[in-house]
């Protein structure tokens, strides 16, 4: 049916099978059924959820298991379908599916390309970038860091060339993709003696 449909379709025995095989690093979605031999669906769910994040699941399963659909639902499940499943309701999941995880690895790939960024920065440009985005001024980040004022912004154009930021707005989006934020004792003497207009 999936054929048919257009799918690209990979079968595997077993799930352990799936998690063996080299295709599984080019799949967009995965339909399982949620009890089955040795590893069952959600376990399934739960190793691909540390070596394949982005990867979508639809469940498919003929016992009506609350708890279980709920468990893989707040683990990202796409969907959760009750056998006999109508053909419809399954490619509507399996799209969502692969959009899902399609958006994931543009999000992620974007996010590499970010830390590799990030990665270039000299310490001081990362100490820039954390003052920066906390608010300060450049007066107050050259007190904070014993530096003369000029030379903080050339440390500041550095890392925004470097971080392809045109602006104040864009860094601030990546630090906190990047998860980087100052702490307030990053800060604590330039506090005290000056206040953003």
């Amino acid at each position: 049916m999936l054929r048919v449909a257009g799918l690209e379709v990979l079968a595997f025995p077993s799930a352990r099978d799936f998690l063996e095989a080299a295709e599984a690093q080019t799949v967009s979605c995965i339909v399982s059924d949620l009890r089955m031999p040795e590893v069952s669906g959600l376990d399934l769910q739960q190793t691909l959820s540390a070596s394949l994040p982005h990867l979508s699941m639809v469940f498919i399963t003929g016992h009506n298991d609350v708890p279980a659909s709920v468990t893989a639902m707040k683990a990202g499940a796409v969907d959760f379908l009750e056998k006999p499943v109508k053909r419809n309701d399954l490619l509507d999941a399996i799209d969502r599916a692969v959009t899902r995880t399609r958006n994931l690895r543009a999000a992620n790939f974007r996010l590499q390309e970010l830390k590799a960024r990030y990665e270039t920065l000299t310490p001081r440009e990362r100490q820039v970038l954390a003052l920066v985005t906390a608010g300060l001024l450049n007066k107050q980040i050259a007190v904070e860091l014993g530096a003369a004022e000029k030379t903080i912004k050339q440390h500041r154009g550095r890392m925004m060339d470097k971080m392809s930021a045109e602006s104040l707005a864009d860094v601030v989006i990546m630090a906190e993709r990047l998860g980087v934020r100052p702490r307030d004792t990053d800060f604590s003497r330039a506090k005290g003696r000056f206040r953003p207009r």
